[in-house]
């Protein structure tokens, strides 16, 4: 059969299939599969495994069989089948997008599309693992998303298996807690206080993520930036952006400087679209709004951010001249 059919077919399959899921979501609740993994008997846990892959691939939520597999199992063996079959459903859904639309997201992608996409590459299990602890995108949806990267296969699953564990145990407990606290058994209290306190360590994760991949600035002192301007090498290599506010830059800035405040500049990046790939040294009175402004060209892709140190204080301290508009 020609590869294209194949893929079309596989494609329209899939389509119908999550279709149905989603018409017939409401019969899909944690009663019904305590049924079907009950009635499985020791073949149980293989089941419960199936239908999470298969829940995973058809977009059907997760949190319902993480809580059901937590009230079935307990937290041990709970976490284990839990992690696994979502493990294997982000594998499958992976590989089908990958056989899918793969090629031809790689034949059609801009320079910008493209570009993300060898990030993303680059970063390999990395990008993978951060995603995992901090959920900025559905699951499901991910699972999908990466499938038309570059990530090689075995890392993508190894790093999704081990850092989606945290949030896969502290769901599970909580599973395995809510059954306690209908059943009324020993330590009820004392379970539930765990689950809260698993729950409210996975929500700071993705704080804790963030800070430690964010890169420190890179800086500037004034000696420096006045050098980089032509005043001692004679050669202008790098652009200042002032965000200090508008009636502050008027009273005497840096010649040739661009004055956008900080609190505009999300909304006016456009205008400094020219300066992308140029060093963009970043000046306020000192450095703290400086540096926010710094964080937010890095994030929005500004290849060289500088933050300059102590800011327009210290250039006038140096008695470096200055433009008044």
């Amino acid at each position: 059969m020609n590869k294209t059919v194949l893929r079309w077919l596989l494609g329209l399959t899939l389509l119908a299939a999550v279709s149905a899921a989603v018409v017939l979501r409401d019969r899909f609740d944690a009663a019904a599969l305590e049924t079907w993994v009950s009635s499985a008997g020791a073949a149980g846990p293989l089941l419960f495994m199936a239908l999470y892959a298969l829940a995973t691939v058809l977009f059907l939520p997760g949190s319902v069989i993480t809580l059901a597999g937590g009230a079935l199992f307990g937290p041990v063996w709970g976490t284990l089948w839990n992690l696994t079959g979502a493990t294997i459903g982000a594998s499958l859904a992976f590989l089908i997008a990958r056989y899918l639309g793969a090629d031809w997201v790689a034949r059609r992608a801009g320079p910008r599309l493209q570009s993300l996409n060898e990030g993303v590459s680059a970063e390999g299990w990395r990008f993978v693992a951060f995603v995992r602890l901090v959920p900025l995108f559905p699951f499901n949806l991910l699972n999908y998303a990466l499938g038309l990267t570059r990530i090689p296969f075995v890392p993508y699953v190894l790093a999704s298996w081990l850092f989606m564990l945290p949030g896969a145990f502290a769901y599970t407990w909580l599973g395995y807690a809510g059954r306690e606290a209908l059943a009324g058994g020993e330590g009820m209290i004392r379970n539930i206080l765990i689950a809260l306190a698993l729950l409210a360590a996975v929500g700071f994760i993705p704080r804790l993520v963030k800070r430690l991949r964010a890169k420190p600035s890179a800086t500037l002192d004034i000696p420096g930036l006045s050098a980089r301007l032509g005043g001692d090498m004679g050669v202008e290599d790098v652009v200042v952006l002032d965000v200090r506010d508008a009636a502050d830059f008027a009273a005497g800035h840096i010649t040739g400087a661009r004055n956008i405040p900080l609190p505009e500049l999300k909304n006016r990046l456009a205008e400094l679209e020219d300066w992308r790939d140029r060093p963009v040294a970043v000046v306020c009175r000192t450095d703290k709004r400086s540096a926010q402004a710094v964080q937010m060209l890095g994030e929005q892709g500004f290849k060289e951010p500088l933050l300059v140190k102590e800011g327009m204080q210290r250039w006038k301290n140096d008695g470096l001249p200055l433009s008044v508009d």
